[in-house]
C-alpha cells in the first residue's frame, strides 16, 4: 500500500480488497488524480482508497500524471534516546530537505540535518520509510521523502536554521514527543511509528 496526503488527509494506493476505514473506493484507472486532490484540499472527503490490481504498476501509473520532487531526513537520537525536532512555520516537524542533483540520498539527509538543526556528528543507522504528500506550487506536485534514522553524541548549541522558517531546534523526550505529534503532520507520525517498530 502507498499513502499519500493532501493536508493530513489520505489517498490510500492498495491492491487488497479488505478495508480498514471508512473512505470511499475508486478504481485507480478510473480517476482524475486532480478532483481527488481538489475534494480532499477542500474538504469534500476525509479521504479516498485508490484499488488497482498490480499495486507497483498502479503507483507508476499514478507518478506519470503529477511532477515528483524528492527530498531526504532524518529521525536522529541522542544519547538518551531522545528525538531531534524543529518547528517551522508553527509545526513541530523532523528535519529534511529537497535532494541536490548528483547527491546520493543518504548525503542530502545528514546535509539537510545538518543545515537545518546545526547538529554535527551524525551516523546514519538504517532507511526508515519512505512518506508522501501533495503540495502546491503553480500546480500540483508530489514530494517524496526518503527518512533515514540516525544517531549523533553531539554535546553542542543546536541553531535552527531562521532562513528556512525554522525557529526551534531541539531533543524530545517520549512524553515530549506524544505532545508535539499533536501539532505536527500524519507523515512525521508514520516516521515515528516506523521508529518504533524497530
Amino acid at each position: 500500500m502507498y499513502k499519500v496526503f493532501v493536508n493530513d488527509k489520505p489517498i490510500i494506493v492498495t491492491s487488497s480488497q479488505q478495508k480498514d476505514n471508512n473512505f470511499p473506493v475508486y478504481i485507480l484507472k478510473n480517476i482524475v488524480f486532480e478532483e481527488i486532490v481538489y475534494k480532499l484540499k477542500n474538504n469534500l472527503l476525509e479521504g479516498v482508497n485508490l484499488y488497482v490490481q498490480d499495486l507497483d504498476a498502479g503507483w507508476q501509473q499514478l507518478l506519470q500524471n503529477i511532477k515528483v520532487v524528492s527530498a531526504a531526513g532524518g529521525l536522529v537520537l541522542n544519547d538518551k534516546k531522545e528525538v531531534l525536532f524543529i518547528f517551522r512555520n508553527g509545526t513541530w516537524d523532523l528535519p529534511k530537505g529537497r535532494i541536490e542533483k548528483g547527491e546520493a540520498i543518504e548525503e542530502t539527509a545528514v546535509r539537510e540535518v545538518e543545515e537545518e538543526c546545526g547538529i554535527q556528528n551524525l551516523k546514519l543507522i538504517a532507511s526508515l520509510i519512505t512518506t508522501y504528500h501533495v503540495y502546491f506550487e503553480e500546480k500540483i506536485k508530489l514530494k517524496e521523502t526518503f527518512w533515514f534514522l540516525m544517531s549523533s553524541n553531539f554535546k553542542g548549541k543546536l541553531i535552527p536554521q531562521l532562513e528556512e522558517g525554522i525557529t526551534e531546534v531541539g531533543f524530545k523526550s517520549t512524553a515530549e514527543i506524544t505532545k508535539a505529534l499533536q501539532n505536527s503532520y500524519k507523515n512525521i507520525e508514520l516516521v515515528y511509528d516506523t521508529y518504533l517498530k524497530m
